[in-house]
């Protein structure tokens, strides 16, 4: 049986589609106010890319800008992003709180890695009292690499895993658990891509299919 479970957050267990709309035009909203942007909000670029460090979304949706700019624009974004969590905008998969309730009674851990930021993280995990059953929640800015298979892999070195999953939705997901010997489970949710998923040991539509998985 599956002992440990490492989720990613974004397209897995936080339906982030329902804040990022908002947030990214609010973002080129305040830069077109700025003379720093022209044109439409690039959403569905950025729904291409969905999952990847925050620095590689401004070099993909602002390749022209400059480096200051792209810093500027991430920490307004950033707060944009926090804001509309703490207004309630945002939502999680249907089941977490089941699923991650089930987990906890059948004593398996549930650790958080993503590429999103710490505070990001930290505000998501907040607002939905995730802690009552996460063990810890990992963030990309704890590492020196972009990389989430070196993510994954000092949750399994810090906690000592060895029979474990990782549940996530897109291609690094699935990389990072057959990077460090787990199993690889990926989400068929609003970000994934069929051709990604084809490589994951097992592959879900409802976060609730895991209590199957888990028996």
């Amino acid at each position: 049986m599956i002992q440990s479970f490492i989720f990613d957050m974004d397209g897995t267990l936080f339906q982030t589609d329902r804040i990022l709309e908002l947030a990214l035009n609010e973002t080129f909203e305040h830069l077109r106010s700025m003379d720093n942007w022209n044109g439409a909000t690039p959403i569905e670029k950025y729904r291409e890319i969905m999952g990847v460090p925050l620095p590689v979304v401004w070099e993909t949706l602002m390749p022209t800008h400059s480096k200051e700019d792209r810093e500027l624009t991430d920490g307004y974004f950033l707060e944009r992003l926090l804001e509309n969590i703490r207004d309630g905008n945002g939502a999680l998969y249907p089941g977490v709180k089941e699923l991650f309730s089930y987990l906890k009674k059948n004593q398996c851990s549930i650790y958080i890695a993503s590429n999103g930021l710490i505070g990001y993280l930290e505000a998501i995990v907040s607002y939905y009292r995730l802690d009552r059953w996460v063990t810890e929640t990992f963030s990309i800015e704890q590492i020196d690499s972009m990389n989430k298979s070196h993510l994954v892999r000092s949750i399994v070195q810090k906690y000592g895993i060895t029979n474990g999953a990782v549940v996530g939705d897109r291609l690094s997901d699935i990389n990072a658990a057959k990077d460090n010997g787990l199993l690889a489970i990926g989400c068929n949710f609003d970000f994934a891509k069929e051709d990604e998923l084809a490589q994951a040991d097992i592959i879900i539509d409802d976060l609730l299919e895991l209590k199957k998985i888990l028996k």
